[in-house]
């Protein structure tokens, strides 16, 4: 495995009380959520970008570079404290930047890592030590990669105790939905499932998603709400039911993300979110109180192995 740039500390993030007026790379708007969130809540969703690491060939997203200290000015403003990295499309499956990024933030952070299969155990088991918890198989913008990996890929991670993230159209979804019952891995789907609002009680992979998650056999992310809307932006009332959809059928299978640095903003495919305005939609969705805590706090707990909260250390500056 190639060799990251810092070794993995256990030291926790500094504190994150929410921070009025303070502006964040990538982020629109400058106020916390209006509803404070409660303490160990996790981002489930972001990337790191660094252009000290290559570029795959092919790539489609080519964000500026948006580092760990760039995403603790948001925990900052937001009072975010754990956060899961994504090996984004950008890099391949180079998960350097990642784990880089896991050095960095310490024991209140996990990773999800792209992997293409040939890996020898000792590579798995060293990413699983750096804080690895998921491989993600990107079908709509990842390079290299096709519905025939579902298998193998899940059968190299399965004793890893691992899940299998996945984001692909929901026409290959419903075509792979007997592979993906079969699959001896959990399974979690992100932003939204990639099922447009237009799709909920529609689309047979709307119902084949809610059927996973009431077997146990799956989790979903609420994030990239504006990818999916066709409005792209988060404010769209049409992600209500989709939304409720997943929270209604099964509470304890639901994560939430902000997709921050959010790439497809930086390329113009629509405008920069707001990233305390995207908590401030799931505070509606849940209606905030229990639910709220569950989505944020204890259901990523669960899914990536968070241990108990540890005393946070230092102010709020960093």
């Amino acid at each position: 495995m190639q060799s990251i740039l810092a070794p993995r500390t256990t030291q926790p993030l500094p504190a994150c009380a929410a921070v009025a007026g303070r502006t964040v790379p990538f982020s629109a708007g400058t106020q916390p959520p209006a509803t404070a969130l409660p303490p160990g809540a996790c981002d489930a969703h972001l990337h790191v970008y660094d252009a000290r690491f290559p570029v795959v060939p092919g790539a489609r997203l080519t964000p500026p570079d948006a580092s760990v200290a760039d995403y603790r000015r948001l925990q900052q403003r937001t009072g975010l404290r754990r956060a899961v990295v994504v090996t984004p499309s950008t890099y391949g499956c180079d998960n350097r930047p990642m784990l880089q990024a896991l050095a960095a933030f310490g024991a209140d952070a996990r990773g999800v890592a792209v992997i293409d299969g040939t890996e020898p155990d000792a590579e798995l088991d060293s990413l699983h030590a750096l804080g690895v918890r998921g491989v993600r198989l990107n079908l709509s913008l990842g390079v290299g990669t096709h519905a025939d990996m579902l298998m193998p890929v899940a059968q190299r991670i399965a004793p890893l105790g691992w899940h299998l993230q996945l984001l692909m159209p929901a026409d290959v979804l419903q075509a792979k939905a007997a592979v993906l019952a079969a699959l001896p891995v959990p399974l979690v789907f992100d932003h939204f499932a990639r099922l447009s609002p237009a799709d909920a009680g529609r689309h047979p992979a709307h119902a084949m998603v809610l059927e996973l998650l009431r077997a146990g056999r799956a989790w979903i992310k609420l994030s990239g709400g504006y990818l999916v809307s066709p409005e792209h932006r988060t404010e769209d009332p049409a992600l209500d039911a989709l939304a409720r959809s997943f929270l209604d059928a099964a509470p304890g299978r639901v994560v939430w993300g902000s997709d921050w640095p959010h790439a497809t903003a930086s390329a113009g495919l629509q405008p920069l979110p707001d990233d305390a305005r995207q908590l401030d939609r799931l505070a509606q969705w849940t209606g905030g109180g229990e639910l709220f805590a569950q989505v944020l706090v204890h259901n990523p707990a669960a899914l990536y192995g968070f241990g108990p909260l540890q005393e946070q250390q230092g102010d709020n500056e960093t």
